[in-house]
């Protein structure tokens, strides 16, 4: 197996033996499937950000049967959108999602783009994104570093119990070292090393005795080194502005329009709520109307 920027068979053996292990041990997943479709990965990648499998599994199945295609949610409503992703979280994804869908069918005659400079262009398409509908849909070679990855090689091949809080031009190059030249190995091997820090190098319980590349593990031989970086701080979610706005998208998703009064009994503290609702139109999320209720995204005008 060839490998951009390795040296010898040190940095080839955990590339192979990830690989490996990955095709006996992956999780069956829809988005992973022979009949995956590039719409298909981008969406799960959308929904995975922050979201666990676990929930994401029945919203995307619910998600691709009602738009399986591009086109047919850029036919509908942005609003529905929204409506449909639920509880899913942050979701100012379902509009972005929304917003791609428009860009796909309007400069790409409603097909998933594989070129990356064309797919960070999409709405809400950012670095990581583009790599992995590039790598996992389009099984080609493209630097997808997301959490999992990154914790796994600062573990390999830093030494450290966690990367550092933003991504380096060091990790960068660390991956870049690791991932091999040939299109169909490096989509392999990414998705290799994504699965292996989401079910065994997790971060707070890793497995390390089933860990297919222990042996090669720097973190490992060092005795396991406690993270003396930076403090990482769990995200308080009781009491905070998103959970007042969870509240009232919960309402609004309900009815097609909400009136102010609605809206005031979900949160008692005036300010707070207002200042959610407020954030929530500023948003896009929400939409006041002229008669003072409020409902989720309608279609705009054409221009």
């Amino acid at each position: 197996m060839a490998m951009g920027g390795a040296t010898g068979e040190a940095q080839t053996a955990p590339v192979a033996a990830m690989s490996a292990w990955y095709l006996a041990n992956r999780r069956d997943l829809p988005w992973r499937a022979e009949d995956r479709t590039p719409w298909g990965v981008l969406v799960s990648e959308v929904m995975l950000q922050q979201t666990q499998v676990a929930r994401v599994l029945p919203a995307w199945q619910a998600w691709m049967a009602r738009w399986p295609q591009p086109a047919a949610l850029a036919e509908d409503a942005p609003g529905e959108a929204v409506r449909q992703w639920d509880r899913l979280g942050y979701p100012r994804r379902a509009l972005r999602l929304h917003a791609a869908s428009v860009a796909i069918v309007e400069r790409h005659g409603g097909v998933v783009p594989e070129d990356e400079q064309a797919l960070r262009a999409l709405p809400g398409v950012g670095e990581y994104t583009a790599a992995a509908v590039r790598a996992f849909a389009f099984g080609r070679r493209a630097l997808a570093m997301d959490t999992n990855v990154r914790r796994v090689l600062a573990r390999l091949v830093g030494g450290v119990e966690h990367p550092p809080p933003a991504l380096t031009v060091a990790e960068r190059r660390r991956a870049e070292a690791l991932l091999p030249d040939d299109d169909a190995a490096a989509a392999l091997w990414s998705i290799a090393v994504m699965e292996l820090g989401a079910v065994l190098c997790t971060a707070r319980a890793p497995a390390c005795q089933r860990c297919p590349v222990a042996a090669d593990c720097a973190w490992l031989r060092a005795g396991r080194p406690a993270h003396d970086g930076p403090p990482r701080r769990s995200q308080r979610f009781a009491g905070t502005d998103r959970q007042v706005r969870g509240l009232l998208m919960a309402v609004l998703r309900e009815q097609a329009a909400v009136s102010h009064g609605t809206l005031q009994a979900v949160w008692a503290e005036p300010i707070q709520r207002e200042r959610a609702l407020d954030g929530l139109v500023a948003d896009g999320l929400v939409e006041p109307m002229p008669d003072g209720r409020f409902r989720l995204p309608g279609r705009r005008p054409s221009p």
